[in-house]
């Protein structure tokens, strides 16, 4: 319950930031809007990469098996909490790749030269949902990060309980 109430909310207040910074981007130009575009891709990709990176480590022998293998072992392991942060990535990725294939072609059409404003708002606010979209991921991916980082620690714990167990008994053979 409170999850979905921290979703609900950050979707309310996305949305109210979705439609203040398109009511003020209409006076910013694609050109000073593109290098954003660039780091939310760059951000994606980068969120791509680590998670993905986290995918391989953590069920290394999910990334073998057979795309008609339903077994469902991969869900029940939790492996779509991991899976979330990429497909999310990849989404923005895949829209701001085709906003910079389709945008220098658009701008030429004679009706978006003329209501150059309301394509510069709207720009504007893809742009923020985009950003709002990949913050909302990074967020969602500091859970199975933790959850990485508690096995490592628990892992590195045990090591050193049997470390010192051995070192213990070597003294006591010792005496």
């Amino acid at each position: 319950m409170k999850q979905k109430l921290i979703t609900i909310s950050y979707c309310a207040i996305s949305l109210i930031c979705i439609i203040v910074a398109g009511y003020f981007g209409r006076k910013v130009p694609f050109a000073e809007q593109w290098p954003l575009y660039e780091a939310l891709r760059t951000t994606a990709a980068i969120i791509f990469a680590v998670v993905g990176a986290w995918i391989a480590i953590k069920f290394p022998d999910r990334a073998t098996l057979k795309i008609n293998e339903e077994d469902g072992v991969a869900l029940r392991e939790g492996i779509g909490r991991y899976f979330s942060p990429v497909a999310y990535s990849t989404i923005t990725l895949c829209i701001i790749l085709i906003i910079g294939v389709f945008a220098p072609i658009i701008k030429r059409f004679d009706y978006v030269q003329l209501n150059v404003e309301l394509f510069r708002s709207a720009s504007y606010a893809i742009l923020t949902a985009l950003t709002l979209f990949q913050l909302w991921t990074v967020l969602i991916s500091l859970g199975p990060a933790a959850e990485l980082k508690n096995e490592a620690d628990t892992d590195i714990a045990i090591a050193a309980r049997q470390h010192n167990k051995k070192r213990l008994g070597s003294f006591k053979n010792a005496e």
